[in-house]
Formats: C-alpha cells, structure tokens, sequence
C-alpha cells in the first residue's frame, strides 16, 4: 500500500496527499469507520511533512470522507454512495449496467456520424501538417494580452467573475456595434448577441429559423464550410449546393433554381475569403445575389470568415452593408482566425426583434458567453492592439500565402488553385487524382491535409480537390510538404496508367 503514491512539481503537496488518501477510500483500500494510519506514519510512509498530513486530513474531514475521535485519530466516514454495495454480498455497482448507443437520439447518432475532428487522421510526430487554418500562435502578443486581462481586472475584476447577461457584456456589445457601422453597416434597427464563436450563433439561429412542420430548406455554396453542412444536417435542413465560380457563387444557376423551387427558408453564404476556396465574392455578384434574395425573400446568414485577412486590394462590405435598413440579413462574426480561438467569442448582428428572441434561446441553453473571455477582448480592442496585430499578422500570412502559391505553381502545376486571402488555399486537380487516395499516399511520406470532398454537399462531389492550410506550417514544411504531394501525384497517375495527361 502508498507505493503508488507520487508527487508532481506543479500541484500543493497537501492537496496531492488528500487526493490520494480520498481515491484510496472512493476504491474501497480503507473501509467505514477504519482508523487511518497517524500523521506521524503516514508523513514516515509518504515521505511528506507532518503538517502537511494533518492539513490533509483536515481537508478530508472538511469533505466529508472521514471523523475525528479526539485523542484517538481519523476515522473513515460512512459513504452514501456506497452504502448498497457494502451492505449487500454482490456488488451493486457491476449489476446497473445500461447500454447507452441504445438510448441514444437520431440527433445524437447524426452528431457522431458528422463529426470530422473525432474521424480525422491521427498523424505522428513530425509529419507536415496542413490541416490546420487556426492562427500562428507565434505571432500571439501575450504582453498585450495580459495587459488587457489587468486592466479590466483592476476596473470591474468581482464583477466579471460572476454571472453575466445572456445578451453579452455590454461594452463589448456597443464596442462591436461601432465596429461593424465602420464596415458600412446602418445599425438603426440592428443589435448583437455575444455567442461562443461562430458555431454557437450559427446553431442558435438555425434552431429559432427552422420550420416546425416540415424539414428546412436552404442554399447554399458548393463546396462550403464543414462545419456549417454539419449543423445544418443536426437541424434537419436539406441543402442545396451552388456551384462556386473564380469570382464566387454561380449566379445564372443560383437565379434557376430559385425560379425552379422558390421555398427556401434561409441562404447560407461566405462572401469573403470563403472557406474552402479563399474566393473573395466580386461587387458585380454581391449585387446580383442580393437582389435574388429580396426579389424571392430568403433570409441570409452572412458568415464573416476571414473578414479582415485581406492581402491586396480595397475592403469589401459585407452583404449585410448593402442592405441599408432592411433586416433580410444576418451576419455571424469572429476573431477566431484573425485572434485568438482560445477566446471563444463570437457576436450575430441582426435585427433588433430577432436578436431579442435569439437571447432568450442562448439564456436557455448556456446562460452566458464567458464574461472574462469577453471583457478581455474588449479591452485588447479598447486598447488599440487589434489594428496593430492584424497588420503584422496580414503580413506575415501574406508572405506565407506568396510563398505557398509559388510551391504550388512549381509541384503540383497540374492543380488550379484558387484563394485571395485568409489562412489557406485551395486545389483542384484533373478528374483523374482522388485526394483521399492521394491523402494515403502523403500519409506514408509523412504529410496530410484535408480533403476537398468534406466541403462539398453530395457524396461523390471534389473528390478531386483538396485544401492547404500554412498558416502553422513553416517555410521549409511548406515546399517539402507540396513537393511531396507532387509526388505522390505522379506517382499516382503512373499506377493508373495517366503518365502522358501531366
């Protein structure tokens, strides 16, 4: 007994010996109204502190796990928990047995079945990883960051560690309001709800707009973000997908279907730096698309991804700044790509009504976004450092960009690929070139990406294509990782025979 007991450098030496001695009671080691051994014996055995013993087990009594007889010791105290499988010859914990898959709701089985991350590829150390299109936490100004934490700790620190509004923390709320009025949107009738991150707002919209009699319909491009299919699908909408064009969605088609089945409920689009294509949507289409919208009156969610990654040309405004005082969109913002994704943070800019509903569905679900997470931001934000991080970082993912084009261009010159801006491009190879058999073969030479067909609606749709992120990658990884894809490219093409169509 105790020879199990190990101490770690980063924890209270006295927390670790009550934690242990608890587990050893949980376990059944020492049984109801059993004396513990002496402080003096078990600091010998233990090779800790008396004090610390007798601190321990004054935190155990605290916690209900033992009693003191003065003058004779600790002693373990009776476990509710435990009481029917003490008292009885078998054990009741074994005979409560369920099977919870059986249990579990279509809700729940299409959960794990859409599940990307818990399916993806499970790489060693060491491999060339383009997967990722989270920010470089390189380039984190952590000295900013806790000055911004300080700061707002200083002002209001009792305050923000306690419950918060369901809507969000106001100075962030009215700080984001400016935020997108400089964007060119009229604010007039609109408000904000502070999620946690895009996929909350997305998922709190889709729940309050779905239909209740019927499945949901929505548009949407084609390929599109993952993640957004994934909860689309969990609420029961059935996607139509618009082929993308170089300069974004196909509006000729987009007009045909709408004319062919006008019932949609919503339209789902990425007008910049779209995931996964990195397309920026031309003026000419933004036009054109939204006065589809008005003309057949479809909502539309505005997912403002990668907003600010711009690496060349003028800033385009959101769809939601074309609209003036009409209320036809809804646009879900984050600094999760551009900031930091440890900051769970996210806002749906709306009309007033609808951000009044959407409220009340966020205080049902989760009460709150965490209000330190979002106090931090706004004083990052307050402070000024949002305008000088994204222009060190938008030059330095715009070198990294240049850098992966050009890598493109000399290995895989049989791709095309497409992408202004943001954190990754994307490609699209001859017919001939499956990318999950392609992504096997990398796999072996030691790099993995994403495959293209995870973006599309239909099964069968870009096997062929796939998407790079660099954003984590070094400049080295970057041109061995593409040059191994090329490789593997070929040699794919020599197996099927293709040699001569490279």
């Amino acid at each position: 007994m105790f020879q199990d007991f190990k101490l770690v450098g980063d924890r209270p030496v006295m927390i670790q010996v009550k934690e242990y001695i608890k587990r050893l009671i949980i376990k059944g080691t020492f049984h109801r109204d059993q004396k513990l051994p002496s402080t003096r014996e078990m600091s010998g055995v233990l090779k800790v502190s008396r004090n610390t013993v007798i601190a321990a087990y004054e935190g155990l009594e605290d916690d209900g796990f033992t009693y003191t007889i003065p003058s004779k010791g600790s002693y373990v105290a009776a476990m509710i928990g435990r009481s029917v499988a003490d008292n009885e010859e078998t054990d009741a914990s074994f005979a409560w047995q369920i099977d919870w898959k059986t249990r579990m709701s279509k809700y729940a089985v299409s959960a794990v079945e859409l599940d990307m991350m818990k399916q993806g590829i499970r790489a060693p150390k060491g491999t060339i990883s383009f997967t990722s299109i989270a920010p470089d936490e390189q380039l984190f100004d952590l000295g900013d960051v806790r000055r911004a934490f300080m700061d707002r700790m200083a002002i209001e620190g009792q305050v923000l560690l306690n419950y918060g509004y369901a809507k969000g923390y106001k100075p962030l709320i009215d700080y984001l309001m400016g935020y997108m009025e400089n964007k060119g949107v009229d604010i007039s009738s609109k408000d904000i709800l502070i999620t946690s991150g895009f996929t909350e707002g997305f998922d709190i919209v889709l729940s309050a707009l779905r239909p209740s009699s019927r499945r949901g319909a929505v548009i949407c491009e084609n390929p599109t973000h993952h993640t957004a299919i994934k909860n689309l699908k969990l609420q029961g909408f059935e996607i139509t997908g618009i082929p993308m064009e170089r300069d974004g969605i196909n509006v000729e088609l987009l007009e045909a279907i709408l004319q062919k089945q006008n019932s949609f409920d919503l339209a789902y689009l990425t007008p910049s730096y779209h995931n996964p294509t990195g397309i920026v949507m031309s003026p000419a289409k933004r036009s054109a698309v939204m006065n589809l919208m008005l003309r057949y009156q479809i909502p539309v969610i505005e997912d403002g991804f990668n907003e600010e990654l711009r690496y060349s040309g003028a800033h385009i405004a959101p769809l939601i700044a074309t609209v003036g005082r009409g209320n036809g969109v809804i646009y879900i913002g984050s600094f999760s790509k551009v900031l930091f994704p440890g900051l769970r943070v996210g806002w749906v800019l709306g009309d007033r009504a609808l951000i009044d509903t959407l409220e009340s569905i966020k205080r049902a679900r989760t009460i709150h976004t965490s209000t330190i997470d979002q106090s931090i931001l706004y004083q990052y934000l307050l402070n000024g450092n949002f305008e000088k991080y994204v222009k060190r970082t938008r030059m330095e993912y715009k070198r990294k960009y240049e850098h992966t084009k050009v890598c493109c261009e000399t290995h895989l010159p049989e791709a095309q690929l497409s992408g202004d801006g943001g954190l990754h491009v994307f490609l699209t190879f001859p017919s001939g070139v499956n990318t999950r058999e392609l992504l096997e073969a990398c796999t072996e030479q030691g790099v993995i990406y994403t495959p293209g067909d995870k973006f599309f609606i239909q099964p069968g749709e870009g096997e062929n294509t796939l998407r790079l992120g660099f954003s984590r990658v070094t400049d080295e990884q970057i041109e061995r990782g593409i040059q191994i894809i090329g490789q593997q490219v070929r040699n794919l093409y020599k197996a099927c025979g293709h040699k001569n169509n490279l």
